[in-house]
């Protein structure tokens, strides 16, 4: 199959190749016989204009996605659902999708930097907000915009966040426990580097505190990002001379973490201990006995990122804080121990 490229064009149309790259970009610098003889030799010549030569001179219809390193994603469900629905709905724009890992943050800002400056994207996602906003600051200064599912505590141009009130969710999570006469209890969170880290372990403290209860720190423990270490620090808890009676698991990979370790140390649940966490993946369902948790809005938080996103690419008026609501699911993973 012959491909005709603007040279064609030109010599079909007879004019100059700068007359047809106005025409294809839409610039009113031309008299319209010119453009009209052009857009005649496009449909004669069925000519498909080449994206790539496109965004070399103009950007590229597309947006990027920055996923933390996969140290800290791998077997996490929320980020492939997130990534999946980020994907349709630029598809919908008849945009394309760019997915950019990293080693770590400073390797992160760098390729960021180099596809803004390279036009390879006109809006970026980022899946999480680091506790370190640094890297906001920097970025900000380049008028490009970006949407973040996190938490952002200050206050940008370009910087829009979309996200849940974790510090809330925890706290609730924690009084649910305490309103059912649970007082020992221990709290499995991930590395305080990202936002959402650091409010659900800050608003099961403060629950605690609230409540007249002192957190035991032998039961806050950092389990990283997989299940493996979920079920490792799991096995310390039951290990001590005092254990909890109940704990609340920050995300799902902990949550499985727990009841792995409890079903082989005859831990009952909730018998011998009850467990409240987060879910946000398909495989929460199928959990005996069923867990009360937060349900994370993930298709939600997706679609808000991504509507935010193209409105704000748009130029239309947009709110930079959203905060999309959830909902805790009583089930039976908690026993009443009140006397």
């Amino acid at each position: 199959m012959l491909v005709h490229t603007i040279y064609d064009i030109a010599r079909v149309a007879n004019v100059s190749k700068s007359t047809v790259s106005r025409v294809l970009n839409n610039q009113s610098n031309i008299s319209e016989n010119a453009r009209q003889r052009v857009l005649n030799a496009i449909e004669e010549l069925n000519y498909q204009p080449s994206k790539l030569a496109r965004g070399l001179s103009n950007g590229f219809d597309a947006i990027m996605i920055v996923s933390r390193s996969s140290s800290t994603t791998n077997h996490n469900p929320f980020f492939s659902e997130v990534i999946h629905t980020i994907s349709k709905r630029a598809e919908n724009e008849n945009f394309d999708v760019i997915l950019q890992t990293s080693k770590n943050g400073k390797d992160e800002f760098d390729k960021c930097i180099t596809k803004i400056k390279e036009k390879m994207a006109k809006g970026i996602i980022m899946l999480s907000s680091p506790a370190n906003e640094e890297f906001f600051e920097k970025l900000d200064v380049f008028n490009i915009p970006i949407v973040v599912i996190g938490k952002v505590e200050g206050q940008y141009n370009n910087i829009i966040s979309v996200d849940t009130d974790n510090f809330r969710d925890s706290y609730r999570l924690t009084e649910h426990l305490i309103k059912y006469g649970h007082q020992d209890i221990a709290c499995l969170h991930s590395s305080l580097n990202y936002h959402v880290s650091i409010d659900r372990l800050e608003g099961y403290k403060a629950c605690m505190n609230d409540y007249g209860i002192t957190a035991r720190e032998e039961w806050v423990i950092d389990c990283g990002y997989t299940t493996d270490s979920a079920y490792k620090s799991a096995i310390k808890l039951f290990s001590n001379n005092k254990k909890p009676t109940a704990v609340l698991a920050t995300d799902d990979l902990k949550v499985m973490g727990i009841y792995k370790a409890a079903a082989e140390n005859g831990i009952t649940i909730p018998k011998d201990l009850s467990i409240v966490g987060y879910s946000n993946s398909s495989f929460s369902p199928f959990l005996s006995p069923s867990l009360t948790t937060v349900e994370i809005p993930v298709k939600k938080l997706a679609e808000a990122a991504t509507d935010s996103l193209f409105t704000k690419i748009k130029k239309q008026e947009i709110h930079m804080q959203n905060i999309i609501p959830t909902r805790i699911l009583n089930q039976d993973s908690v026993s009443n121990i009140k006397q």
